[in-house]
């Protein structure tokens, strides 16, 4: 393949998925690149003018990386204001369960749903000036079963409750006394937290951006080789 056919493949990958397999300056790192930014769209398709991160792509793209002999380690760039739930808990899922090392980092904001995908990496980081809002699942429109609907909703906000606490330091306690604080909300309830906010609730690992968190996924993928190099020398000596 020629350099401008790569390169117009690669432009293709940009805009139809915000994906991009990196060559980085060390060269003998093989890192995919995975950007979550605007609306998480789900099974109903956002509005033609929104930005919008589509689960039917990532989640292919996922699997895909899951089984590449060549791809080593992963870097999510976040900047998402939320949407779909059942779609962003499964992309969270389906980046947890990767084995490939993974680091997440939060540009500008990962609010709501965002706060699953940002918690489902290795490890993750946020930048000074990034937020995420963390309040209760939310539903619009008219309700048949009221107490039904209800009890619903309680068990989807549990599952986010138990994802992001399984997966961060914060606890299940504390994450959600953050998501009914009806104090710094403009009418709602919930928690708008900065970058180092975000951290020292135990959200977030790191304070960092490109730099750290290129630094970490080098390092993560260092272990997996070393680990994986002594798991097969200790199988030769079986």
């Amino acid at each position: 393949m020629g350099n401008q056919e790569k390169q117009e493949k690669e432009t293709e990958q940009i805009k139809e998925t915000g994906s991009l397999e990196l060559e980085t300056k060390h060269g003998d790192y093989k890192v995919y690149l995975l950007t979550i930014i605007g609306e998480i769209e789900g099974h109903e398709a956002v509005s033609g003018s929104t930005k919008a991160t589509k689960y039917e792509h990532l989640l292919p793209k996922l699997a895909e990386i899951e089984s590449s002999d060549e791809i080593e380690g992963v870097l999510i760039l976040l900047n998402t204001l939320g949407g779909d739930v059942e779609a962003g808990l499964a992309i969270a899922e389906m980046i947890a369960s990767l084995s490939k090392p993974t680091v997440s980092l939060v540009l500008g904001g990962s609010h709501s749903i965002g706060g699953p995908l940002a918690v489902s990496s290795d490890y993750s980081f946020i930048v000074p000036s990034g937020t995420m809002i963390v309040h209760p699942v939310r539903s619009n429109g008219m309700f048949i079963g009221v107490i039904q609907s209800y009890r619903n909703m309680e068990r989807t906000q549990d599952r986010i409750t138990k994802f992001i606490s399984g997966h961060s330091r914060i606890t299940k306690e504390r994450l959600e006394e953050l998501m009914l604080d009806s104090s710094q909300l403009v009418k709602d309830v919930g928690t708008l937290l900065e970058g180092e906010d975000a951290v020292r609730e135990g959200i977030i690992d790191e304070v960092g951006g490109i730099h750290e968190a290129f630094e970490k996924i080098y390092s993560l993928i260092d272990e997996r080789r070393n680990q994986k190099e002594i798991g097969e020398r200790e199988h030769k000596n079986r």
